[in-house]
């Protein structure tokens, strides 16, 4: 379906780094739900993982059951990228990224991630070396690829003519966020954009992302652009069942590997519907339980009580449940909280995903002041 260098993988749906949420206990939940077909890491500073930070290493985590799995680092032209990037392989990296698109100020000051674009001379000699490097390493077998934007600026845009070089420099995939880094995230992804860079290269698979929030986005982008695949991030957050939904959408359009049998073609239609109010609230459950595997408790519970907001942009009126896991004193509290939904879901053959204030917000109405 898609490859990255020698790496075949079975979804042209990939999950994003994304800085602060892509933690091991996500990236499981994600692939447990369906059609990743390759899960980021988050950010890692290139001088952090050499140095063995435990916050480093909790961000590089992983388990089995999390393959293929990319890292992505972050640095300088003068930072140890080439070190860092050895370092990944030997800890299970299926492939190395190297991040030129990050706006946030804490690694663009640092010379990392989008102000990479401004001096693409020097970002390309820095990309000749983690090539070498890695190849030395792994015989070949890593490929390295890089996560871009269109430019610093509207009077800025260098994607395309960049892209051409790195394929050049042997990186073997390059996925482009369709805004500039002055845009952060406003306004709208430019998909003409990514088209080009699409147009620029010659073999290496380019992956589209921006404003894919719905499966019919990840069609929609491909058509419209060409690109290989889609790459999903801040819409993952609040729905991790998008993967097993675009990846369907885009077999069932034809655009991916799938089989014209009856039978594979209802279950495409199944992946592809949206998950039930139960499914949704199972969900929920089952991250509680891979943060209580994979993190402490105290950080388990803090961490469902920063994302409950996130599931309930894709839940209808839940606020209930929300401010039971925000106010929960301990994850056990908060387990049985969730427990006492998914029964009431279960339970109730309206429950769905629209909004419910019409009817009340699940079992506990009473924490609810805005339910009558």
């Amino acid at each position: 379906m898609l490859s990255i260098g020698p790496l075949q993988l079975q979804s042209r749906v990939l999950l994003a780094p994304i800085a602060g949420h892509t933690d091991l206990a996500f990236r499981l939940l994600c692939r447990e739900l369906g059609g990743v077909g390759c899960a980021y890491t988050d950010l890692l500073n290139s001088r952090a993982v050499l140095a063995g930070t435990s916050k480093s290493m909790v961000l590089a985590a992983t388990a089995p059951g999390d393959e293929p799995f990319g890292m992505q680092l972050y640095g300088a032209p003068h930072d140890p990228l080439p070190e860092a990037a050895c370092w990944a392989i030997d800890h299970g990296a299926a492939v190395v990224d190297i991040n030129m698109g990050c706006p946030v100020d804490k690694v663009a000051k640092k010379n990392g991630g989008s102000l990479l674009l401004r001096d693409c001379p020097s970002t390309l000699e820095l990309v000749d070396r983690i090539v070498a490097a890695v190849d030395r390493h792994s015989g070949g077998r890593i490929p390295v690829t890089a996560k871009v934007r269109l430019g610093w600026d509207e009077d800025s845009i260098v994607a395309p003519a960049l892209a051409r070089d790195l394929e050049a420099a042997g990186i073997a995939l390059v996925t482009v966020h369709g805004r500039t880094t002055v845009q952060r995230f406003k306004g709208c992804a430019n998909w003409d954009a990514i088209g080009e860079v699409v147009a620029a290269v010659r073999r290496i698979p380019v992956i589209g992302n921006g404003d894919v929030v719905g499966p019919d986005d990840a069609v929609r982008l491909i058509r419209h652009s060409g690109c290989a695949g889609v790459m999903i991030a801040r819409a993952a957050i609040r729905a991790p069942w998008l993967f097993r939904q675009a990846d369907a959408a885009i077999r069932l359009a034809g655009l991916g590997d799938a089989s014209s049998d009856v039978n594979d073609r209802h279950r495409w239609e199944a992946a592809r519907a949206e998950p039930t109010l139960h499914e949704k609230i199972l969900t929920i459950r089952r991250h509680i339980d891979l943060c209580a595997n994979h993190l402490d408790v105290r950080g388990a519970a803090e961490l469902m009580r920063q994302r409950i907001s996130w599931y309930g942009k894709s839940m209808g009126h839940v606020k209930s449940l929300k401010e039971s896991i925000r106010t929960a004193a301990d994850l056990e509290s908060m387990q049985a909280a969730v427990d006492e939904w998914i029964e009431w879901a279960a339970s109730d053959p309206e429950a769905s995903t629209t909004p419910m204030a019409s009817r009340g917000a699940g079992p506990r109405r009473d924490l609810d002041p805005s339910v009558s």
